[in-house]
C-alpha cells in the first residue's frame, strides 16, 4: 500500500501521518490479518509435505512427485475431478447473474418497508451453518415433508430426491441459490445506491424509461463489480464446497457429489494418508491460481479491467 501511495506521489511520512490518522480503522483489520496468517500464509510452508514422505517419528524423506504421480493414476480422482468442476462451474457460471438480478430488483422495490423486509429475510439464510441448511432441505424432501406432501397434493409418487443421484446436483444448486443470492447482491445494490441521482435526472429529461436507465446507467456501473467478484470466484473453482458437500452426502450419491476437498478429509484427515492428501490439495491450489491470473489478463484484454 505505500508504495502505490509514494508512486500517487505522496512522500512516506505523509503515508505514516495518513496510517497514524486511520490507525483505529487499520487496527479493525488485524484479526481478518491474523487470520490469514495463520490459516492461510503459514498453510503454505506445509505444502512441503506432498514432495516427501512424512513419518510420525524420524526425518521425512524427500520423494519428488511420487504422490503426484500415484495421485494422477488413481482411477477414482478423474471422476472427482469432474464432478469438483461440475459442481464449481454450476455455482459459479449459473448462479452468478442471480445476486445482480436481485438487486436490480431490490433497487426497484426502494427504500420501502416491503423492500427493508425483504432485504433481510434474503440475508438470513447466510448467517446459518451448512449443518442447519442441509438438515432443513433434508426434512423438506424426507417422508412428511414440505416436499413430499406438495407432490402428494400434486398427485405424484412420492421419491426421496435425496438419495437420488440425478436430482442431487439441482438440490445442492437450490441450496446454495437459497443460501447466498441475498447475500451476494449487497455489493451490487451498494453500487447502484453509489450512482450519482444526476445521471437518472438527465436521463429522465431525454426521455429514457426505466429499463433505458437501468441498460445505460445501472449495467455499466455493475460491470467492474461484476468482473471482480467472477475472477475471485473462477479462482474457487476447484474449491466446490466442502461444508455443503460433507452434509447433503450420503452412500447412495457419493460417486457424483464426491470432490476434491472431500478426498483430501478422507485420504488425509480419516485415512491418515497426510502426503498424498497434501499434493492433491496442492494440485488444487496451483490449478485455481493459474485461473485467477488467466481469467484476470483475459478480463483486462477484453474490458480493460481486472480484479488488480
Amino acid at each position: 500500500m505505500i508504495d502505490k501511495l509514494q508512486k500517487k506521489g505522496i512522500s512516506q511520512a505523509a503515508v505514516w501521518q495518513r496510517i497514524k490518522k486511520y490507525k483505529w480503522i487499520y487496527l479493525m483489520l488485524m484479526p481478518a490479518l491474523i487470520y490469514f496468517i495463520v490459516f492461510r500464509v503459514t498453510a503454505i510452508i506445509g505444502m512441503k509435505l506432498a514432495f516427501y514422505d512424512y513419518k510420525i517419528v524420524g526425518e521425512n524423506t524427500f520423494v519428488g512427485l511420487k504422490y503426484f504421480k500415484m495421485l494422477f493414476e488413481t482411477p477414482a480422482f478423474w471422476n472427482i475431478l469432474k464432478n469438483t468442476l461440475l459442481i464449481s462451474s454450476i455455482k459459479i457460471f449459473l448462479i452468478f447473474p442471480f445476486p445482480v438480478i436481485f438487486a436490480l430488483l431490490l433497487n426497484e422495490v426502494g427504500r420501502t418497508k416491503f423492500g427493508k423486509f425483504v432485504q433481510v429475510v434474503s440475508y438470513m439464510p447466510h448467517f446459518l451453518s451448512w449443518v442447519i441448511i442441509a438438515g432443513i432441505w433434508i426434512d423438506a424432501f424426507s417422508q412428511g415433508g414440505m416436499v413430499s406432501s406438495l407432490m402428494e397434493m400434486l398427485g405424484i409418487e412420492y421419491k426421496n430426491l435425496m438419495v437420488d443421484k440425478d436430482a442431487i446436483i439441482p438440490i445442492l444448486t437450490g441450496s446454495e441459490m437459497w443460501r447466498s443470492v441475498g447475500w451476494d447482491s449487497i455489493i451490487y445494490l451498494s453500487a447502484i445506491l453509489g450512482i450519482s441521482k444526476e445521471l437518472y435526472d438527465a436521463a429522465a429529461i431525454d426521455g429514457a424509461g426505466r429499463w433505458k436507465m437501468v441498460r445505460h446507467i445501472i449495467l455499466p456501473a455493475l460491470a467492474i463489480p461484476m468482473v471482480t467478484v467472477l475472477i475471485l470466484n473462477v479462482g474457487f473453482i476447484m474449491s466446490a464446497g466442502l461444508d455443503q458437500i460433507l452434509n447433503f452426502s450420503n452412500d447412495a450419491v457419493l460417486s457424483r457429489i464426491d470432490i476434491i476437498d472431500t478426498y483430501v478429509y478422507r485420504i488425509g484427515l480419516v485415512n491418515t494418508q497426510y502426503s498424498f492428501a497434501t499434493a492433491a490439495s496442492l494440485f488444487k491450489g496451483v490449478i485455481g491460481t493459474i485461473l485467477i491470473l488467466l481469467t484476470n489478463f483475459i478480463s483486462k484484454k477484453l474490458t480493460g479491467s481486472g480484479a488488480w
